[in-house]
């Protein structure tokens, strides 16, 4: 079952770090146990936090009975990407308990919190495909949840290009996989020198979309603001970056000479990088200007991939950048997402929480002595590395793209302000939890061994004006922008949350798009009945009448969806536990 039988424990907490959520979850769905497990939920990310710092990195949990054989374990990559994300979904998950304090339906958001959780912490510790995949797809469909638990049209909205995307991508991805096992493929990290070009476009495409990268990014800008807060964090902080550890894993990164790729990469990201910075000055609502600094965020972790498939001897610089600007981006991101939570509960943009969200933003921003200027630092180590002709570009691009994480800083601070006025409630059940992540932005990265050389090259005197001029310029233009705004009698123009989106409606006919808002809602509040015994009492409703309306209710295609996953699920469950077909 296992590599050695005295590794048993690790096994154990391998296995508990993707069933605990799943069995809280279904704990929500019986009301007797409902409270208990509603308190206990948040700390079903334990398990991935504890295996981040404790087990050993050489140690692989094989389980050839599993799909195609399963293999487990916590390598460097792994480890870094376990550990930000385990403490983003803990820490979130307690803001959550207090956050929707008040909302009937917290129980329902959390039965889809701890489903997209456990997705979102197993693929770390995955070392084959399939296993990947399927927990993979665990997070993404389950992810739906968070995105329209408000019910609305906008969360409707969001959620019907959200679920059409996700599709699409768990198609390229399981098409990449079969192109992978018939070229020889087995485990991950996949480092096969022969790998062919339509895999390595199916596994960009495939992972792209989740990782938000340009253009397959407009379901950001309309998820997150229409999700609650703490969703929006791990959506924003953890789960986004699946899909950058997807192209760790699944790309010949160290293996193979392909220059074209990476120039393709690259220029990706730096486009999403420049191109979000300047759609997302123009938004209105904070969580929107945060999804569009991700998507800039994510474009500029693109460029090391891109260094690394065009000049294989790069892989090892380039890949303690992104391991390094993941974590930092992770945990800035999430706690910024917190913040807005916080300023909206205590009334607005006041000293204290101002304060406290200058930490995460001046860290993205990359100024000196945050961990923005470590993972600027690592960065420039694996620009190091890029192909010759790319150095002087990317040595004046860089630069730009950190002036421009700078406006959008300030845009969101501007926004927030505005915004979170008017909305009075007690805010200290949030702090707690929200200081404690503004802790870890300050201090965790100087911690780390593998950002020890990064942190300490940062604050050398060479260093410092580089870091420094990019978020002075920065604010000198928000400065002046907002002084031009002020003087407006109009407001200044906003492009529509989504962008491209624009494009793809004027140009594809009605019917080809998705259902209408108004099916879409009434098929979400079917399912979400479905969901709750206490309802088919209130309906008069005994076993029988429920079973046959549950099975009405299959005609709408996102419950069929759901069902399939969960019949996935159970296929994956039952080769975890060596039970044959």
């Amino acid at each position: 079952m296992i590599a050695a039988a005295g590794h048993l424990a690790w096994a154990i907490g391998v296995a508990g770090l993707v069933l605990l959520p799943l069995l809280l979850a279904a704990g929500l769905l019986h009301l007797a146990s409902r409270r208990l497990c509603l308190m206990l939920a948040p700390w079903a990310a334990l398990p991935g936090l504890l295996l981040a710092l404790l087990m050993p990195a050489d140690l692989v949990i094989e389980a050839p009975w599993l799909l195609f054989g399963g293999r487990f374990g916590v390598d460097e990559t792994g480890r870094a990407f376990l550990l930000f994300t385990a403490l983003l979904w803990w820490l979130s998950g307690l803001f959550g308990l207090r956050y929707l304090a008040d909302d009937p339906r917290r129980w329902q958001f959390f039965v889809y919190y701890l489903l997209a959780m456990s997705g979102s912490l197993g693929v770390n510790v995955c070392l084959d495909p399939a296993s990947y995949f399927v927990l993979f797809a665990l997070m993404s469909f389950s992810s739906y949840g968070l995105v329209v638990h408000a019910g609305d049209a906008e969360a409707l909205r969001a959620g019907r290009v959200y679920i059409a995307l996700v599709v699409l991508g768990e198609v390229l991805l399981i098409s990449a996989i079969a192109v992978m096992l018939n070229s020889g493929g087995e485990g991950l990290p996949y480092r096969n020198a022969e790998a062919p070009a339509v895999f390595i476009a199916l596994v960009l495409l495939g992972f792209g979309i989740k990782a938000g990268a340009l253009p397959l990014h407009v379901w950001l800008p309309l998820a997150h603001p229409a999700a609650p807060v703490p969703a929006s964090a791990v959506l924003s902080g953890a789960m986004i970056k699946a899909g950058l550890l997807g192209w760790l894993r699944f790309l010949p990164l160290g293996a193979i000479t392909a220059p074209d790729w990476g120039l393709v990469c690259a220029a990706a990201g730096l486009a999403a990088a420049f191109y979000a910075a300047a759609v997302g000055v123009t938004q209105r609502n904070p969580k929107t200007v945060l999804a569009y600094s991700s998507i800039s965020q994510m474009g500029l972790m693109t460029v090391p991939v891109g260094i690394a498939l065009a000049v294989p001897e790069a892989w090892p610089a380039a890949l303690s950048a992104v391991l390094i600007y993941a974590l930092h981006h992770g945990l800035a991101k999430g706690a910024l997402f917190l913040g807005v939570g916080v300023a909206s509960h205590a009334g607005g943009l006041r000293g204290p929480v101002l304060l406290a969200l200058l930490l995460p933003a001046l860290a993205l921003a990359g100024l000196p002595l945050t961990s923005g200027a470590v993972a600027k630092v690592a960065l420039k180590g694996a620009v190091a590395g890029a192909d010759p002709a790319w150095i002087a570009w990317l040595a004046v691009l860089l630069p730009l793209a950190a002036v421009g994480t700078t406006l959008l800083m300030a845009r969101f601070l501007i926004t927030l302000r505005t915004t979170a006025a008017g909305h009075h409630a007690r805010a200290s059940g949030l702090w707690p939890s929200w200081l404690a992540l503004l802790v870890l932005v300050a201090a965790l990265i100087w911690s780390w061994p593998l950002a020890h050389d990064a942190a300490a090259a940062s604050l050398k005197a060479d260093k410092l004006w580089p870091a420094v001029w990019p978020v002075l310029a920065g604010v000198l233009l928000a400065g002046l922008a907002w002084r031009l705004s002020a003087r407006r009698a109009r407001p200044t123009p906003q492009v529509p949350p989504g962008d491209l989106l624009l494009a793809f409606d004027a140009l594809v006919p009605g019917w080809l798009r998705f259902w209408s808002a108004a099916r879409w809602q009434r098929a979400w509040q079917r399912w979400l009945e479905l969901l709750d015994p206490p309802a088919w009492r209130d309906r008069g409703m005994g076993l029988a009448e429920a079973v046959a309306s549950g099975e009405l209710r299959l005609r709408d295609w996102p419950v069929a969806g759901a069902v399939f996953m969960a019949l996935l699920l159970l296929l994956f469950l039952l080769g975890w536990l060596g039970v044959s077909p």
